[in-house]
């Protein structure tokens, strides 16, 4: 492996393990964009194949609190595939649960 390869997949896994370190918010477990762990975990049936689910009202209330925004800023993120979550099946969440997804999303 190049050196410029093995420096670049270092870099890679630290910043996956500071974006997981930053989500954790002390006994509140994990948040993202507004949403808590119980309504990440709500969603994640709809975001995960190879059998996504059509998202559940629990899943549709959190994506309302969320920050849209922040949660698009996700679209083409490496991190996402390596927590089991589908990036395109998130993207069509909003959509799912009757929410305007932000522009250029």
């Amino acid at each position: 492996m190049r050196m410029e390869h093995k420096k670049w997949v270092a870099l890679h896994l630290m910043m996956v393990l500071v974006v997981m370190a930053s989500m954790l918010e002390g006994s509140k477990g994990i948040s993202l964009c507004n949403m808590s762990e119980d309504g990440l975990m709500a969603c994640k049936p709809s975001v995960t194949k190879p059998n996504p689910v059509d998202p559940s009202p629990e899943c549709c209330k959190a994506l309302t609190e969320a920050d849209l925004k922040c949660l698009c800023s996700y679209k083409n993120s490496l991190e996402l595939p390596i927590l089991g979550i589908d990036p395109t099946l998130a993207a069509s969440l909003p959509a799912k649960c009757n929410l305007t997804p932000p522009d250029n999303c």
